[in-house]
């Protein structure tokens, strides 16, 4: 064969590697970047440092989210300039929530960025890559687009999706509630819903790649109104009367809810679909109707009260977890009282809990009279003490009890694996690693500072 005749070399991989801050959904957008810049040629990178292209996924929801941002992108400068000394371009993409709010404010601190797209736009990737490459600067699409990003990502065919026991599937984004305090409508847009053959397809390849528990997601995942296999608009209690008929899924669970999209179909689900796990995390976030109506929440204390009535009622052994803001312009001592007073009456297994803090353009950034840095630390810890004493009596009352637990990995000692029960307590007890991606009955011997420890009933996965 002569010199003229020999093939190509083929091309090395490009590398990418995404760096994700924030929620599930962040998560799960990170690999569908992934998923869109593969027939690219982009292969993972396991660090900033070897990539060719570096994604930061950023998240809002957290206090000085943008400088945490800026400080991040300090790091992947100089990353991006030793990379250039050595003949090497990389493209820097800012995305997610921070790049929606803040693009022009980011390409003008930090100009060596090449990319900054909102969350709704990640399925133009590769064109914004392509348009970066040829202009030479920084290209931004942060504008909510007409079209869908669901209806145009790639389907997924297997080695992307995140290998593991437990997955996240995002079904819903966006919000209409506008909280007072919540920048997700200005970051997110509207809310729109995944067509249910879309997520089915998705969930089913999970399942065949060894997923054994899915959680939807969603900013407001139980107003998921998508279109049906059948052309009418699916609830999200349809699409999980759907979803528990796949073969190999053991286990639904959905977040995140808001108490006004909870319909009755919904709340019978819990009692109805074994598949669906009796673990709910429903936000409430204030205890006082006065502060409710100032976080332009839509219900009151007394309606959240009587819709966990019903929650329960339907599955007695549901147990429940929860957001509060702390805190929030106007609220008093007495507001705080109600609010302690409401964790009292209903009881939560979990509950997250944080200090008011203004997000640029919301309504509450300018209402004023928020409370002192002081009051709300002290109201916070006061909070914290109260569901931490909840939580520790729900674990606590599971010891002696037999619970199915499904197992996701090793444990935290040797001979040992770990899972997570119905109501997403850690559990470890020793058993054999063959266990792992299947459900066995373990009694629950002991509660620690955060898990569970047990002993195994029977060394082999029960249905």
């Amino acid at each position: 064969m002569n010199a003229t005749s020999l093939p190509a070399p083929a091309a090395a991989p490009k590398l990418l590697h995404i760096i994700t801050w924030g929620c599930q959904m962040n998560v799960y957008d990170s690999a569908r970047m992934a998923d869109v810049l593969r027939p690219l040629g982009y292969a993972p990178a396991e660090s900033a440092a070897t990539a060719d292209m570096v994604i930061l996924n950023t998240c809002h929801i957290r206090d000085r989210a943008a400088e945490k941002v800026f400080s991040e992108l300090g790091r992947l400068r100089a990353i991006k300039q030793a990379r250039a000394e050595a003949g090497q371009d990389t493209i820097l993409a800012v995305a997610g929530c921070v790049a929606q709010a803040e693009g022009r404010e980011i390409l003008a601190r930090a100009p060596y960025v090449d990319i900054v797209l909102g969350p709704q736009t990640y399925h133009r990737l590769p064109e914004m890559v392509a348009r970066a490459a040829r202009a030479a600067g920084a290209v931004i699409e942060t504008d909510f687009p007409a079209e869908q990003k669901f209806d145009f990502l790639p389907d997924a065919t297997g080695p992307q999706l995140p290998g593991g026991v437990t997955a996240f599937l995002t079904v819903q984004e966006g919000c209409d509630k506008f909280c007072s305090f919540c920048v997700v409508p200005y970051t997110r847009g509207a809310e729109a819903s995944r067509p249910a053959v879309s997520v089915l397809a998705e969930a089913r390849l999970m399942a065949r790649q060894g997923v054994r528990e899915i959680t939807l997601l969603g900013q407001n995942v139980n107003a998921y109104h998508g279109e049906g296999p059948d052309g009418r608009i699916w609830s999200l209690a349809r699409l999980l009367r759907a979803l528990s008929d796949i073969p190999g899924l053991a286990r639904l669970r959905y977040t995140t809810s808001h108490p006004r999209d909870m319909d009755e179909a919904l709340i019978a689900a819990h009692g109805s679909l074994p598949a669906l796990m009796p673990f709910l995390h429903l936000p409430v976030q204030s205890g006082s109707d006065r502060m409710l109506a100032a976080m332009r929440r839509g219900h009151d204390a007394a309606s959240y009260r009587a819709l966990v009535d019903r929650l329960r009622r339907a599955r007695a052994d549901l147990a429940l977890s929860s957001d509060f803001i702390v805190g929030h312009p106007g609220e008093t001592e007495a507001d705080f009282d109600a609010t302690l007073a409401l964790v009292r009456d209903i009881g939560f297994a979990q509950a997250f809990s944080f200090k008011y803090s203004p997000r640029p353009g919301t309504p509450a950034a300018g209402a004023g009279h928020a409370a002192p840095e002081a009051i709300k630390d002290e109201r916070l810890q006061r909070l914290q003490a109260l569901i931490r004493e909840q939580q520790d009596g729900f674990n606590a009352a599971s010891v002696g009890t037999r619970v199915p637990v499904l197992f996701t990995g090793r444990g935290r000692y040797p001979g040992q694996i770990g899972g997570r029960s119905p109501w997403l307590q850690a559990v470890h007890a020793a058993g054999p690693e063959t266990l792992i991606g299947t459900q066995a009955m373990v009694t629950i011997e002991a509660m620690r500072t955060n898990s569970l420890t047990g002993t195994l009933l029977r060394e082999r996965a029960c249905a």
